[in-house]
């Protein structure tokens, strides 16, 4: 009967679309709590993963790099184990868009076995850079989805080495982006992002790193990079219950022996709830603002705006609010400490609109809670400057 309820639930949560299907995803999650029994380990993305003690995919990430349009369909194999002691079965796996065809295996996977994931790119849109995912849905052993994902740049025609990663150099190593996005994590676990780089020059380069910030691992490989030939950079970030919301890691390229101006990388960290109990969950905190949005009005370019959000906290445990970041510079945001339930409080804001253009403004603050029902909330400063 739970098997056909479950079955059931994703049926009709994907029937629907956008908030529809969020709200569907977040009941079945209310009503079957997360429970890790092992905590979930991430080698990188081109590296493997486990999920709670279950499963193990052999990466999460397929990178096809620079292919052409002529090249046609480009296909990929995912391979899941099963690490644990009993049968495990894929159900479903969804794919972001119709432009990635997916089939997988179908019977359960047995103990020490290992079943496949097939995803094809129809490469049929034409010259871009493509990011799809695939989301993955287990037997009940394994609460937790998997995301996959299948990313590359299709050109128009072959292109080369000095057009596509000429961009950015520190000496003859190339790189397309100086900012780099590791990604989202829980605490509790880390996140790797694979980028590549290229040798453009006529001899082979060693790569070494100085000035990484504590909590991120740098690694090129193969190295030393073959002239002529691009390399992966692997950048590994670890959580760290010190870091929360938006963190910038910084690291210094070494090419054969000489020092060159500094690349970033950044994370996105919030609380893992998905070991807490459904007590826990029940009982935790839960923030509520009276409003979401502060209109500052019309204002006059340069003017220092102070204002602030009121919430209370309905839940039944003290609120706590990690980070406060905000899409826009000049922006500085006061916390209060812990808000014990039923009281109220305040989240104050200085906001500096010097150099901003004028028009009309929209700043996005993300905070990052304690909250099983709210771990992240966005609030909205808005206004026109003049």
């Amino acid at each position: 009967m739970k098997m056909t309820l479950f079955l059931l639930a994703f049926s009709l949560a994907f029937s629907t679309c956008g908030q529809d299907a969020d709200a569907a995803l977040k009941k079945i999650a209310e009503a079957e709590p997360a429970v890790a029994e092992v905590p979930d380990v991430n080698l990188g993305d081109n590296g493997p993963t486990r999920i709670q003690g279950k499963v193990e995919v052999d990466k999460t990430v397929h990178d096809f790099g620079d292919v052409l349009v002529s090249d046609g369909p480009q296909a990929c194999t995912f391979v899941v184990k099963n690490i644990s002691d009993a049968p495990v079965a894929i159900y479903e796996v969804y794919s972001s868009c119709g432009c990635t065809g997916v089939d997988w295996t179908r019977e359960p996977i047995l103990p020490g076995r290992t079943g496949t994931i097939e995803a094809t790119y129809k490469n049929e849109d034409g010259p871009y850079p493509f990011d799809k995912t695939l989301t993955v849905f287990f037997s009940f052993d394994v609460k937790k989805p998997v995301i996959l994902r299948l990313r590359g740049v299709v050109h128009e025609k072959k292109v080369s080495l000095e057009e596509r990663y000429g961009a950015h150099r520190f000496g003859a190593l190339g790189i397309k982006e100086t900012e780099i996005k590791i990604g989202n994590m829980e605490q509790g676990g880390m996140r790797s992002q694979v980028v590549y780089v290229a040798n453009l020059g006529k001899s082979p380069l060693t790569v070494g790193f100085a000035d990484v910030t504590d909590g991120l691992t740098v690694a090129v490989r193969p190295n030393p990079v073959p002239a002529g030939e691009t390399a992966s950079l692997t950048l590994t970030a670890l959580s760290d219950r010190s870091r929360w919301g938006k963190q910038w890691y910084h690291f210094t390229p070494v090419v054969n022996g000489k020092q060159y101006g500094s690349l970033s990388a950044w994370t996105f960290t919030k609380e893992d709830f998905s070991n807490w109990s459904p007590e826990a969950i029940a009982t935790g905190a839960r923030p509520i603002f009276d409003e979401s949005t502060f209109s500052f009005g019309i204002e006059k370019a340069g003017t220092v705006i102070e204002g602030k959000f009121t919430f209370a906290n309905k839940g039944e445990s003290p609120a706590v609010f990690y980070s406060a970041d905000s899409d826009t510079p000049g922006v500085s945001v006061r916390i209060p400490g812990a808000i014990v339930p039923g009281q109220k409080a305040d989240i104050g804001f200085s906001f500096d609109t010097a150099g901003l253009p004028k028009g009309e403004t929209t700043v996005i603050l993300t905070l990052t809670t304690n909250s099983p029902s709210r771990p992240l909330v966005n609030l909205f400063i808005v206004g026109i400057l003049q």
